[in-house]
């Protein structure tokens, strides 16, 4: 089976669909993935055939006030310049990510099949529950379902908003208004991160995780026996600011060791109870007993998945939703706004109840329930 796989240079998105790519090509398919210029390289170097997804450059007509219209009118543009190398490689079925939407156009407007890949959580709007993103959970009795319909309702007009932005931008390159959607859709996450909602989606699989790690340097953590406690500060754009600093300074004296992970940009100087720089997250999260992160849904998945508890300091995007997902779920403490002090606070009390390491292993176990994403993709085509 040949596969395009679509995504974003944001490692959110590129690394699930790196990790898919992977998964391919262990099972015997031919996959190409096509993403922005930072990860072309290392992906080749994992083995990946990896391409330039051209038209991800903001364009002078796109408009930044209004980001429905951007997203969907940009989606257009890169299906149009999609189109040639699909062509060229003439797939037998396209991956296209959640937020790199000209995948899945350029599949369509060539007539082949594709699915849409979440690199999180479904975040489709339900009938069952609160606007995603509000970080509640489903209200209960009379007040509660009262409360989920009038914010529902509140949010109602930006997503017929987006609808129609979606169908005019659909439009603009030859495809009728009305979107068919994906014959599939993979929900790469831990079904301990996901909320019942009675109207799942049909053809919709939650794969678990997909996961690969950028370098193979292995960072040393500091020499000791005191709790490890690993940072790893948000990688989107919309991240909480200052984390490892603050991280750093709370835990001054608390005896604990820090190993940070920083994917670029590492301080010259931590002190001698810490490490900082570029190395396996996976290797750390072996040795950690608790992880300062930004909720960001990779590293709370990767921190989850191996069963360690997580302090939580949530910025914007869907970061705020995950992190109430995680504290519902038992694994987790979320500190908003940080400081040392609440951080310190926070290190502490999920090292001195086993209840939160006991809640990760829980979450952890729940990958057992997932669904093989080649099977699914495979089963697409049949």
């Amino acid at each position: 089976m040949r596969v395009a796989v679509v995504a974003g240079p944001d490692p959110g998105h590129a690394f699930p669909a790196l990790a898919l790519c992977l998964a391919f090509i262990e099972a015997g398919d031919e996959p190409v993935l096509f993403t922005g210029t930072r990860w072309i390289e290392p992906a080749r170097a994992a083995g990946v055939p990896t391409e330039l997804l051209k038209g991800l450059a903001p364009r002078p007509i796109d408009d930044d006030l209004d980001a429905g219209a951007r997203i969907h009118g940009r989606a257009a543009h890169i299906s149009t310049e999609l189109l040639p190398d699909l062509r060229a490689m003439n797939p037998d079925l396209v991956v296209s990510d959640i937020l790199t939407a000209g995948g899945g156009m350029a599949a369509e407007r060539l007539g082949i099949p594709w699915i849409e890949l979440s690199p999180h959580p479904l975040y489709a709007p339900s009938k069952g529950l609160p606007p995603i993103g509000s970080g509640l959970a489903p209200g209960t009795g009379v007040r509660g379902r009262i409360r989920d319909t009038l914010m529902r309702a509140a949010t109602a007009r930006s997503i017929r908003q987006g609808e129609r932005q979606r169908a005019q931008a659909r439009v603009s390159v030859g495809l009728p208004s009305k979107d068919p959607g994906p014959v599939r859709r993979l929900v790469a996450t831990l079904p301990a991160l996901e909320v019942p909602r009675p109207d799942w989606p049909a053809e919709t699989y939650v794969v678990g995780p997909l996961l690969w790690e950028p370098t193979d340097e292995v960072l040393p953590v500091p020499e000791g026996s005191d709790p490890l406690v690993m940072v790893a500060p948000s990688t989107a754009f919309t991240g909480a600011e200052g984390m490892l600093e603050t991280t750093l300074s709370g835990l001054e004296g608390a005896g604990v060791r820090v190993i940070a992970s920083i994917l670029e940009g590492a301080p010259t100087t931590v002190p001698a109870w810490a490490r900082a720089g570029l190395g396996r997250q996976d290797v750390m999260l072996q040795q950690a007993d608790v992880v300062v992160c930004g909720g960001g849904h990779g590293m709370l998945a990767k921190a989850l998945l191996t069963g360690v508890p997580v302090v939580v300091v949530p910025g914007g995007g869907d970061q705020w939703e995950l992190a109430n997902r995680a504290v519902r779920q038992g694994s987790a403490v979320m500190v908003r706004p940080p400081s040392p002090d609440a951080l310190r606070a926070a290190v502490e009390q999920v090292l001195s109840h086993a209840a939160f390491a006991e809640a990760a292993q829980r979450a952890a176990k729940t990958i057992a329930e997932v669904d093989d994403p080649v099977v699914v993709c495979r089963g697409a085509l049949r």
